[in-house]
């Protein structure tokens, strides 16, 4: 995709202004890209990053899909780290203190460090959606909280701080949808011991032939989010059938929460197959907000 700063590309003699006019579209002030060439996520980030003049640093969910985190709209507005507060629509901008070490570069823009965009995305908005954007860039990185702290302790001044440790000790990178993340949230809020994810179950051969989306092994109960492609896609039903028959056959109980199912549903489902709720340790009046 050819993006280009359209005062520099003037400058340099590489388009003309009939060029400009003709062949591109206006994206952001100054920034251009070729008529009818769809724009990918990446590509909407690199055109706020020149927009900047190169002088900003990418961060928060925006720095997460650069670092391979799924399930980031291409529609979200991008976050810049820059050193004013004025902002064409669409790109929002901060302007927080970044120490060398938590800067790194991808697709050649730098962005903060993995574990510096944990950071920002644990201190920022409302829970729930926060340990989604968490689990999504632990799925894809695996980043240790330990190191997220760390960057606390050099940043005391931060707001947000407070709530920190209980976000970060929510985050389960086992999660593979934001759905799943709110079907776990909402277990341990209402008291059910943690559920573990990716739970396998074994072939005869030993080895691992399906996962169980989250559950509890000693209850053998399972609860996973089903959407709507298992139903719509023939292929993918059928081995929905088949997965389901050989788990139910390993003894396991499985619990199917289907979009629109209510949410004191879903835990009296869970307490009907026997499993307790029992305080977990976890804060959670923090769940939800």
């Amino acid at each position: 995709m050819q993006i280009i700063i359209g005062s520099e590309a003037l400058a340099a003699g590489h388009v003309t202004r009939y060029e400009l006019t003709a062949d591109y579209r206006r994206v952001l002030p100054d920034v251009y890209v070729l008529k009818r060439a769809p724009l990918t996520l990446v590509d909407h980030i690199r055109s706020a990053w020149l927009w900047s003049h190169r002088r900003a640093i990418v961060c928060g969910v925006t720095a997460s899909a650069l670092h391979g985190a799924r399930w980031v709209d291409e529609k979200t507005p991008i976050e810049l780290n820059l050193g004013h507060n004025k902002a064409p629509g669409g790109v929002i901008v901060r302007r927080d203190t970044l120490l060398e070490a938590e800067v790194v570069q991808q697709h050649g823009m730098p962005v903060t460090s993995i574990e510096r965009t944990a950071f920002d995305l644990a201190r920022r908005g409302p829970v729930g959606r926060a340990v989604q954007r968490l689990d999504a860039l632990a799925n894809a990185t695996h980043f240790k909280s330990a190191d997220v702290l760390a960057i606390g302790e050099r940043h005391p001044r931060l707001r947000g701080l407070r709530r920190l440790p209980a976000v970060l000790d929510l985050v389960d990178a086992g999660a593979q949808s934001p759905k799943e993340t709110w079907l776990r949230t909402l277990l341990i809020a209402a008291g059910f011991p943690r559920p573990r994810t990716q739970i396998p179950v074994p072939w005869p051969d030993g080895y691992p032939r399906y996962f169980l989306d989250m559950g509890w092994e000693e209850f053998m109960t399972a609860v996973e989010y089903d959407g709507q492609h298992h139903r719509t896609d023939p292929v993918q039903y059928r081995n929905d059938v088949a997965r389901s028959e050989y788990v139910t056959a390993k003894g396991w109980r499985r619990i199917a929460v289907l979009a629109g199912d209510r949410e004191a549903d879903i835990v009296r489902r869970v307490e009907r197959l026997g499993v307790p709720r029992a305080w977990s340790g976890i804060d959670r009046s923090l769940i939800g907000r």
